[in-house]
């Protein structure tokens, strides 16, 4: 099976449209790993994403048969562009199943392509399973977006540059992870000709399919992944990938979301490049398993895989960058509720940057604000909460709560002790014209709504934080009720951040 391969990385058809792109020397990352860091910059390939490679591969194969009656996939996103560029090189038919959630700046840049766009469903799973029915009632090919040996192939080319590319011996790769396509290709052709190589893959924490298959010994699904690295989101990897993933890859490590934020900075200031959430995945990797392995003074390649990044997700991204990067810290402090307070607060964090400060009266002795801190690294936090508290300020470290950092921030203050057996929720939906307005209506108007915030990020699934006065000889029902709802929630009536500021 190798050999095969092998051979078909060798006799791939790629090189009809794509480029072979630089292996560029990332100075700032090198000097902040005490490393020699690369970046192969695959965001500069004529879709801005290395999916080119393996739809294009898969579909110079197909016979002349199956060109004359077209194409079809499923995705949501890069892979739909690669099969849109690779129909319109090759004239051929190309139908397009995404899911409603997809980001505009993808759905444009399929349909300029000439492919026909059909949106359906909330997830891959949805548009996959659509996108079969088609296929059988048209007689299309389906192009699957990993879990197809051409496909692994073209990307598998990847390795192939790599392999010409870095000169140092030997030297470690950290290759995202989705359905295992990417990673599946790189490993077996650098495996098999310089062993010494080392493979990383890695996943986000919330969509980590991949490690937790490897652990098992068996390909699992996922119930659910998270929707912030989007390019990756994927249930469960594929046969072919699995089993060379199993095979070849040396390692594998998972990152946070504001991880993979700061490291979409990290490569902005070293290549003056915006990156998708998972076109930066591999560095937030790369960096994370530096620092957890002690690793220095190495030879480190980073897959950037893709720059197809809607604009208004930049602001979300800019503010969870900071969090990522260990520079800022979230706190509830209390102090007390007279003139002159938030001077002396101020006084007691010295020369250190305020970021955010939160604060609103209560009729009270004391009050609690939530404010930011800038820090020069991850270890003046303790550092800074320990000077806090011996100043007499009791201190809550939100820094990593997610209530905290996407919600309570813009709603402290919002105390309203009057309000009688609230539970607080906070709500995942899809994100969609209309997405909020159907959520509303979905909601059970038995209970009364006694606090709503809801935030768009421009990513696939809009937030919705609520308070909702519930009896307590209610609960049983609402708990049904909530069950019936058919969103994604969390229960946060127990959340710290939540009885600081609001309860």
């Amino acid at each position: 099976m190798d050999q095969n391969y092998l051979q078909r990385i060798l006799t791939s058809r790629v090189y009809d449209v794509a480029s072979e792109t630089p292996l560029q020397a990332a100075p700032r990352l090198s000097a902040r790993l005490h490393s020699r860091v690369f970046l192969k910059r695959e965001d500069l390939q004529p879709i801005f994403s290395f999916k080119i490679r393996g739809a294009y591969n898969k579909m110079a194969h197909l016979t002349a048969e199956e060109r004359e009656r077209g194409v079809i996939t499923a995705s949501a996103g890069n892979h739909a562009q690669g099969v849109a560029f690779a129909a319109q090189r090759l004239n051929l038919r190309s139908v397009i199943v995404m899911p409603a959630t997809t980001p505009s700046i993808k759905v444009r840049a399929v349909r300029e392509r000439g492919a026909e766009i059909v949106l359906h469903g909330d997830s891959y799973s949805d548009a996959e399973a659509r996108a079969y029915e088609i296929q059988a009632t048209e007689g299309l090919t389906f192009v699957h977006p990993y879990d197809d040996p051409h496909v692994i192939a073209g990307q598998g080319t990847i390795g192939l540059e790599l392999s010409r590319q870095m000169t140092a011996r030997p030297f470690t790769v950290f290759v995202p992870i989705g359905g295992g396509g990417l990673i599946a290709g790189i490993a077996v052709f650098l495996k098999s000709i310089m062993p010494e190589v080392r493979i990383v893959g890695v996943e986000p924490d919330d969509s980590d399919a991949m490690v937790r298959s490897v652990r098992m010994g068996e390909r699992i699904t996922l119930s659910q992944v998270g929707i912030f690295v989007d390019g990756v989101a994927v249930r469960r990897v594929g046969v072919h990938t699995f089993v060379l993933a199993r095979r070849y890859v040396d390692d594998y490590i998972q990152v946070s979301t504001d991880d993979v934020c700061a490291a979409i900075k990290d490569v902005f200031e070293d290549t003056r490049a915006v990156m998708e959430p998972a076109g930066a995945l591999a560095v937030a990797g790369m960096k994370a398993y530096a620092e957890r392995r002690g690793v220095r003074n190495a030879d480190l390649v980073a897959l950037t895989c893709g720059a197809n990044l809607n604009f208004d997700r930049l602001k979300h991204i800019a503010e969870r960058a900071e969090i990522g990067e260990r520079r800022e810290a979230l706190l509830a402090v209390t102090i007390p509720e007279r003139p002159g307070a938030f001077k002396a607060f101020c006084r007691a964090v010295g020369n250190r940057s305020i970021t955010e400060f939160n604060y609103r009266f209560a009729p009270r002795d004391d009050a609690v604000v939530y404010v930011g801190i800038q820090l020069d690294n991850a270890n003046q936090r303790a550092s800074l909460i320990n000077s806090l508290r011996g100043h007499g300020y009791p201190v809550l470290d939100l820094t990593q709560n997610e209530l905290a950092v996407v919600h309570l921030r813009h709603l402290v203050g919002g105390r309203a002790p009057e309000i009688a057996d609230e539970r607080l929720l906070s709500f995942e939906f899809p994100e969609r014209p209309g997405a909020l307005l159907q959520f509303l209506e979905a909601l059970d108007e038995t209970w009364n709504i006694s606090l709503f915030h809801y935030r768009n990020h421009g990513s696939a699934n809009g937030r919705v934080l609520a308070g909702i006065q519930v009896p307590a000889e209610d609960l049983l029902r609402f708990g049904v009720s909530l069950s019936q709802l058919g969103y994604y929630y969390v229960d946060e009536t127990e959340n710290p951040g939540y009885r600081a500021f609001l309860k």
